[in-house]
């Protein structure tokens, strides 16, 4: 039996509109999880309070340490607080916070983050 192939620009155009229907899903997926990421606190200084759970002399004390630990030992300390995760485990959501605020030296891996959610109990 000899088969045949027939091939239209109606077939060609089909499948180019399949494509980019399923480009189109593939990104409207990909936002979506993305917006159901916790959102990021700003880097604002070596102690990030973003739960209120620092008083204002310990997290003065605290950044004072930081400061000195990174001038003595070039190591860069951050710690933070978020009341939630919304959800997201702690160590994704850790990893994109410390992407996301670049922290130690480029090249040097010596960057540290120390991530406290307190409603969530998480460390």
């Amino acid at each position: 039996m000899t088969r045949c192939a027939i091939s239209s620009p109606a077939s060609g155009r089909f499948a180019a509109t399949i494509g980019a229907a399923l480009a189109a899903l593939a990104v409207l997926l990909l936002v979506g999880f993305t917006a159901l990421a916790a959102e990021l606190p700003a880097l604002t200084g070596r102690v990030v309070d973003n739960a209120g759970i620092i008083d204002d002399a310990t997290e003065a004390a605290l950044t004072r340490k930081l400061a000195d630990f990174e001038a003595k030992s070039s190591d860069q300390i951050v710690v933070a607080t978020v009341p939630s995760l919304d959800g997201e485990e702690i160590e994704p959501y850790a990893n994109r916070l410390f992407r996301a605020w670049k922290l130690g030296q480029a090249g040097e891996d010596n960057g540290v983050l120390l991530l406290v959610a307190n409603n969530d109990r998480k460390m």
